[in-house]
């Protein structure tokens, strides 16, 4: 059984004062978070951001305890009429943020995939709630939305 090697690493902001955080530990768990980091730290509509350094509660349904959730990013923009919006970022791939498909037979990769969605939509959906009680938007971005695909 093969495992893809996830790219990991620590990311080296150049404009670290919009981190809000320690700087030099920014750990980045995919090649895609990384891509997305350098955008948020070039981007001048980027005010601040921070990345795993807030959690968010939720009950985790296969487990039936209460977790916390640790979201990708927190990011503050300047919209283009001079109002700032906050908004907590997930990074997924596709496959995990829709259901698995039916199949006509149950096997691990199949309950593996209904875990994970599972654990998942408990976490957006706590996810959704807390932001929409601060005025926050909650956005959840695929390889599509990050122009890899």
């Amino acid at each position: 059984m093969s495992h893809r090697k996830t790219k990991q690493g620590l990311f080296s902001p150049k404009n670290p004062q919009k981190y809000r955080g320690d700087p030099t530990l920014i750990v980045y768990r995919s090649s895609w978070e990384q891509r997305f980091m350098t955008y948020l730290d070039e981007n001048t509509n980027v005010l601040e951001w921070k990345s795993e350094e807030f959690y968010i509660p939720y009950y985790d349904p296969t487990t039936r305890r209460y977790r916390r959730y640790f979201p990708d990013f927190f990011v503050t923009v300047k919209e283009s009429d001079g109002t700032t919006k906050n908004m907590v970022i997930e990074i997924k791939p596709k496959t995990q943020t829709e259901p698995p498909k039916p199949a006509k037979r149950v096997t691990k990769k199949l309950l593996k995939e209904a875990i994970t969605w599972g654990v998942n939509n408990a976490k957006w959906e706590a996810a959704r709630e807390y932001c929409s009680k601060r005025g926050w938007k909650f956005i959840l971005m695929t390889e599509y939305d990050l122009g890899l695909k």
